[in-house]
């Protein structure tokens, strides 16, 4: 069954105030994680000259958008944790806009690529088709979409006091194609692992011409 308009207000708040909660020790804990990765796979498949204008989706406490920043790009972050916002404008020094995922008010046509770094997850499945088109919508012609979440068998609920949707490869293609989006690449993280051991899919994808 659908979720009613109550519940998806209370899973982004709930999903949003743990981070509030949580925001100093989830920023320690990821201050070291290497993501250069996903970072080059990014920026390998935008077209044209740098800098890029980029939306670091889901920013936290602005690690990868400084790495942005610091490449020369004009890097904006999105978050709606109020905590990671002040954090990420810190750390950073780019613009960060504060905004919930099931509302988001993006402009249209204006990004080269969107960086959405384990952040896509926390959106529920019913949500996720619109919150993709949102995203299609803000990139520009030929933009393109960075996304990595933890693999599953498409199944989606509360983690402690977070939301998470897990997703497959064929699944999340499925969704993707829906979207507007056309594949570029995918691969599996942690990299030099046995596949059992990479929870992570990461794919990138081209906004495809309307």
């Amino acid at each position: 069954m659908p979720l009613p308009p109550d519940e998806l207000e209370q899973i982004a708040a709930q999903t949003i105030e743990h981070y509030n909660q949580n925001a100093a020790n989830f920023r320690d804990a990821t201050r070291d994680h290497d993501v250069s990765q996903n970072v080059a796979a990014l920026l390998r498949h935008i077209e044209g000259l740098a800098p890029f204008t980029i939306l670091d989706f889901g920013c936290g406490p602005g690690r990868d958008l400084k790495t942005l920043a610091g490449l020369g790009h004009r890097a904006i972050g999105l978050d709606g944790a109020r905590a990671f916002v002040d954090m990420a404008r810190i750390e950073s020094g780019c613009p960060v806009w504060q905004q919930d995922f099931l509302k988001l008010d993006l402009p249209g046509d204006h990004f080269d690529g969107v960086f959405a770094n384990a952040s896509l997850f926390h959106v529920p499945q019913q949500e996720l088709p619109r919150v993709l088109r949102q995203l299609h919508a803000t990139l520009k012609r030929r933009g393109v979409l960075f996304c990595s979440n933890p693999r599953g068998d498409n199944e989606e609920g509360w983690h402690g006091q977070r939301y998470a949707s897990y997703h497959d490869l064929a699944a999340w293609r499925c969704r993707m194609a829906d979207a507007g989006y056309l594949e570029l690449e995918h691969y599996f993280r942690p990299a030099g692992l046995p596949c059992a051991q990479q929870p992570w899919l990461a794919s990138v994808w081209r906004k495809a011409a309307q």
